[in-house]
């Protein structure tokens, strides 16, 4: 009989009874838990145990919440987990650093443990190998038409290359979410190995150059790759 295998959650809180609350839900939902008081058990656990997300505490006792999440996140082993930052604070300026450095979802104390389940299946479902992403056909002044294989900025026409058009269709595709220049050369240029990463950082900047009022939308996340963000809302 063939085991079943279960999604890992690294739990990195130093409350012992949000642990506990977290744990047993994660359990009830079919997930295996570990669990770590403090940024140094976090990285003991990454090390010893590949989890497939991480549900973060913001404030710990040794390191802030923000550093592990930029450490695991600037790694090439855990560049591409997702992290779900915790915190007891709703400042807007922790938000906006923690998706700054990669987090993929922000939940504030207190929390219903309900939601934080089904954020958390909803990023594995998001993040699962082999589910092919759905194109966002507008994103800010950006439209991409898949069929006619063209690219608009403003309603107006911009003529990109091939491999310019599946590069903006992956951004496209993964709005938010941090894209290693190895997964982009994997999924774009469709190359493995040991392949200089440089051609991706050339072909960005060409990139965008060509998209005029929409080229801020693909950010450098430094030591990472990049990230289309989401536009902001007037």
């Amino acid at each position: 009989m063939t085991r079943e295998v279960r999604q890992r959650i690294l739990i990195v809180d130093d409350e012992k009874d949000i642990v506990q609350v977290l744990e047993f839900a994660l359990k009830q939902a079919g997930f295996e838990t570990i669990t770590a008081g403090d940024a140094a058990q976090a990285f003991a656990r990454v090390r010893e145990t590949q989890p497939d997300l991480v549900v973060l505490d913001l404030m710990l006792p040794d390191l802030p919440g923000t550093e592990v999440c930029r450490q695991l996140k600037s790694a090439a082993r855990t560049a591409a987990t997702p992290v779900i930052m915790l915190t007891a604070r709703g400042d807007e300026v922790d938000r906006v650093v923690g998706f700054e450095l990669g987090a993929d979802d922000y939940i504030t104390k207190p929390f219903s443990v309900r939601e934080v389940v089904l954020r958390i299946k909803a990023i594995l479902r998001r993040n699962a190998p082999g589910e092919p992403a759905k194109l966002r056909e507008t994103v800010g002044p950006l439209r991409v038409d898949p069929e006619a294989h063209r690219a608009y900025v403003d309603g107006v026409e911009v003529e990109l290359t091939a491999l310019e058009f599946r590069l903006l269709s992956t951004f496209m595709s993964r709005v938010g979410r941090v894209q290693t220049r190895e997964q982009l050369l994997h999924d774009v240029w469709e190359m493995t190995g040991d392949v200089q990463t440089r051609t991706v950082d050339t072909h960005v900047k060409r990139l965008r150059e060509k998209l005029g009022s929409g080229r801020d939308l693909i950010e450098t996340v430094r030591g990472i790759g990049y990230r289309m963000s989401e536009p902001e809302r007037g």
